[in-house]
C-alpha cells in the first residue's frame, strides 16, 4: 500500500473540517430550534384575544369621558343581547376606549384600582393583585389608540391594543369589577354610563 501524497492528505482534512463545521452548525440550528418551541410552549396565549367585536355584537351606547373640560376619551359598549331584561354581566360583552390624548400605563391600572376601591369590590390581598396585573398589561397610550376589554362572564376578561392582545385575566371577580368602573349603578361618571347604557335604561 503506497503512503498518501501530502496533497491527498490536505484534501482528506479539508474534508474532515467541513463536515466538523457543518455538523456544529446543523447542532446549533437544531437546538436553537428546539428552544424556541420551548419557549412558544411557555408564553401565556389568549385564545381569540385578537379576534374582533363578533358580528353577533351591536353597539348598544357610546359616550364620552371628560375632565375639566378636557376630553379623555370616547367610549363604545357591545353586546350580543340588546334586552333590557337580560342583565349585562350574564352574556359577553365588549368595552371599547378611544384615548383621546397620551396616558401613562401605569396611571390607567392605578386609577381603575381607586375606581373598584370606590365601589366597595374586593379585598386588599385582591386589589394588590389586581393592581399588578393591570400594570403589567395597560400600556402607555397615544392619542388614537384603542384599548378594548371583553367581558366573559364568570370567567374572565380579555384585553387589546389596537385589536392586538396584551393580556388577560381568568379571575372571574376582578373581570365583574372593572367593567363595573362604568356600569355599576354607583360609578362615579353617572352620565357616562347613562350613554352607553342608555338604551337598556330607557327599556325598564
Amino acid at each position: 500500500m503506497l503512503p498518501s501524497s501530502p496533497f491527498v492528505t490536505r484534501n482528506r482534512l479539508h474534508m474532515i473540517h467541513n463536515t466538523f463545521i457543518s455538523s456544529r452548525l446543523a447542532l446549533r440550528h437544531g437546538l436553537l430550534a428546539a428552544l424556541c418551541a420551548a419557549l412558544m410552549g411557555l408564553l401565556p396565549v389568549a385564545s381569540h384575544a385578537n379576534a374582533p367585536i363578533p358580528n353577533s355584537m351591536q353597539l348598544i351606547g357610546e359616550g364620552t369621558l371628560r375632565w375639566f373640560g378636557l376630553k379623555i376619551y370616547d367610549a363604545k359598549l357591545f353586546s350580543s343581547n340588546a334586552s333590557a331584561e337580560v342583565d349585562l354581566f350574564r352574556q359577553p360583552f365588549a368595552l371599547e376606549l378611544i384615548y383621546a390624548r397620551p396616558l401613562d400605563g401605569r396611571k390607567i391600572a392605578e386609577r381603575s384600582l381607586e375606581e373598584i376601591q370606590k365601589l366597595g369590590i374586593g379585598k386588599p390581598d385582591q386589589h394588590q393583585r389586581w393592581l399588578a396585573q393591570m400594570i403589567q398589561i395597560f400600556p402607555n397610550v397615544k392619542e388614537g389608540d384603542r384599548i378594548r376589554g371583553i367581558y366573559t362572564p364568570e370567567k374572565s376578561a380579555i384585553f387589546l391594543l389596537n385589536d392586538q392582545p396584551i393580556g388577560r385575566v381568568d379571575d372571574a371577580v376582578f373581570a365583574k369589577a372593572f367593567f363595573a368602573i362604568w356600569l355599576d349603578p354607583k360609578t362615579s361618571e353617572p352620565k357616562l354610563r347613562q350613554s352607553l347604557l342608555g338604551p337598556l335604561l330607557s327599556r325598564r
